[in-house]
């Protein structure tokens, strides 16, 4: 089954044209199944590209999936067309009564700022707790995982001398977790951060587990024990330019960078870049999807009303 989204949301054609299954309303509706509700609480400033990357993971499972976004009520970014935001963003104070079987919480560029200096701060702590009645498993990635484990775990980020970035070498530490079915015992995986979670800090918290890690630059995923959370470090969600975006932004800026390890063909940014991660993405996803398919209650109201611990 594909993944349902508004058929003028830009990622719609974009998917469409990858041979991604694209559900329309009037099909979705003709068939007599519950689709999951996957939500997309997006903080990264470009949006579409962001929420481009996530449907086009989530929309790659055999199961029909209802897809919404969300943005923060206390914030207005300035880089989506205000249209874009109205058409197809809800805020978070319209949801407080909605559940959702999974619900993803993007990364942010505020790496630099202590979380509480973070204008929506507040309003995050707000949906961290509404998690916890209104979604069955939450999947943190970069920042925002990073937010989630100081908020549920008090595990504090630590600021790096310089800044992570490239395709890294990653161990399958757990390679009987159901999120890393089908994963090879190495492979590659983007990474793009100013910060880190150090690895003694997950293992002496009993409630953690980590799944994935990298001899260069540390923890990459992590689960949670007795409940349904995960969280990632990294990026397997980028496209295969979004590293060059990214090196190109900030030479455009004059801010210091160097070129993103690993990830040009001979370090030559003239070369195209070659996705060597792409797999593993729609696996992690196609994973965690169908662990939620199996776990979830039928009932949406149900969600929550069981122990999350």
């Amino acid at each position: 089954m594909p993944i349902r989204i508004p058929e003028s949301l830009p990622a719609n054609k974009i998917l469409m044209n990858e041979g991604v299954m694209v559900m329309s309303d009037t099909d979705a509706d003709r068939q007599d199944i519950r689709p999951l509700q996957i939500a997309l609480l997006n903080l990264m400033p470009q949006k579409i590209q962001t929420e481009t990357q996530f449907a086009r993971l989530i929309g790659a499972t055999p199961l029909q999936i209802e897809f919404s976004l969300i943005n923060v009520s206390s914030y207005k970014g300035k880089n989506t067309p205000k249209e874009h935001m109205a058409a197809f963003y809800r805020p978070f104070e319209e949801l407080r009564a909605v559940k959702f079987d999974g619900l993803i919480i993007t990364g942010a560029p505020i790496e630099h700022l202590d979380f509480n200096e973070v204008k929506y701060w507040d309003e995050l702590i707000e949906i961290f707790e509404w998690t916890r009645t209104n979604v069955f498993s939450t999947f943190g990635v970069c920042w925002g995982a990073m937010a989630m484990l100081k908020y549920f775990h008090g595990i504090e980020k630590s600021k790096l001398h310089e800044k992570a970035f490239g395709c890294f070498r990653h161990i399958n530490l757990k390679p009987n977790s159901p999120y890393l079915r089908g994963f090879s015992d190495d492979f590659i995986i983007p990474v793009s951060r100013w910060t880190e979670i150090k690895t003694q800090d997950i293992a002496r918290n009993d409630h953690l587990e980590l799944l994935i890690t990298s001899d260069e630059v540390g923890p990459c995923l992590v689960t949670e024990r007795e409940n349904n959370n995960l969280y990632i470090f990294n990026h397997l969600e980028y496209d295969s330019n979004t590293l060059k975006y990214e090196y190109n932004r900030d030479i455009s800026e004059n801010t210091p960078t160097k070129l993103p390890q690993n990830y040009f063909p001979n370090d030559n940014p003239e070369q195209p870049p070659e996705n060597r991660w792409r797999s593993h993405a729609h696996l992690l996803y196609g994973n965690w999807i169908n662990e939620i398919y199996q776990k979830t209650p039928y009932d949406l109201s149900a969600i929550g009303q069981l122990s999350k611990g």
